[in-house]
């Protein structure tokens, strides 16, 4: 099996860097939050003192950051001449389309292969390894990345060329995102007209209203099947994380000349959730701001 340096071990990181340890692969891990690293010890990880000692005679780089900031800094003061050339680089965080493809730039003329392979799927698929990976990057790079992928996920895509696994996430996100918002809108209304939830959700989810949104993450409480908003709005995937997305999309849209008044609309009802302290709460959790008389339903 190969030897694997797993860089960045939060919500989602440390849920990926134990199905690879699960699969029998050696897994050198570092974060800077002490907490982390204890858990990615308990699910069978080696723990690095640093990332440049995690990078070491590896096969293959793991990345999962905050911001493309911290995956510029991690690849250029850490990775780059430290890791094997042959190591396949991949960054698995969702950061903007510019920093992707310079970082990858930077990696090729290094002599490395890389790809972005950001997921979709939230904190469970991650623990589940039943991620979907949106990969950019060479056909080489793609190969090289795909079986140590397809260890964490249920479905690994090749999107395009380098950058091109960012652009799908942040577009698919901000349908997400504005869907949601729908969604939300619907049932406050369906409410207010006198629906019952449980039924409104019976006709829409087999009519055209139809979404994700609506059958697999439903808003409501006690509606469909369980999501984090019969737990109270905890857990599954923060609004502050969504909103991040959305601005990702938002900055990519006006960078290529695209108009894309509905995910505007959700970056502003996004911002404005954040904003009065929903930063924490999952993003289905919109919908107790769509309208402050609205209650879950008893």
């Amino acid at each position: 099996m190969a030897k694997i340096a797993f860089i960045g071990l939060g919500n989602m990181g440390g849920g990926m860097a134990a199905n690879l340890a699960k699969a029998g692969h050696d897994v050198v891990a570092f974060d800077l939050a002490e907490a982390a690293l204890e858990r990615a010890k308990a699910n069978g990880c080696t723990i690095a003192d640093s990332a440049e000692a995690a990078v070491e005679g590896v096969d293959a780089v793991v990345t999962m950051l905050p911001a493309g900031k911290h995956v510029a800094g991690v690849y250029r003061d850490s990775v780059l001449g430290k890791a094997p050339k042959s190591a396949i680089l991949m960054d698995c965080s969702t950061i903007d389309v510019a920093t992707a493809k310079q970082v990858a730039d930077e990696a090729a003329f290094a002599g490395y292969a890389m790809v972005d392979a950001p997921v979709s799927g939230g904190i469970a698929a991650a623990e589940g390894g039943t991620l979907t990976f949106m990969v950019g990057g060479s056909d080489e790079g793609f190969v090289k990345a795909q079986p140590y992928l397809e260890k964490m996920g249920k479905a690994v895509i090749h999107a395009g060329d380098a950058g091109a696994g960012q652009a799908a996430k942040i577009v698919n996100n901000m349908l997400l995102g504005a869907t949601m918002a729908a969604t939300c809108e619907a049932f406050v209304l369906a409410q207010k007209l006198g629906l019952n939830p449980q039924t409104f959700y019976d006709i829409s989810s087999k009519a055209s209203g139809q979404s994700w949104s609506m059958t697999s993450y439903c808003p409501v409480p006690g509606v469909g099947p369980e999501t984090p908003a019969d737990r109270g709005y905890e857990g599954g995937f923060a609004a502050a994380l969504m909103l991040k997305d959305l601005k990702l999309a938002m900055e990519a849209a006006q960078a290529a000349g695209a108009y894309t008044p509905m995910g505007g609309e959700a970056e502003e009802l996004y911002q404005r959730f954040v904003d009065r302290g929903g930063a924490n709460k999952d993003f289905s959790a919109l919908i107790q701001m769509i309208d402050d008389s609205w209650t879950p339903p008893a």
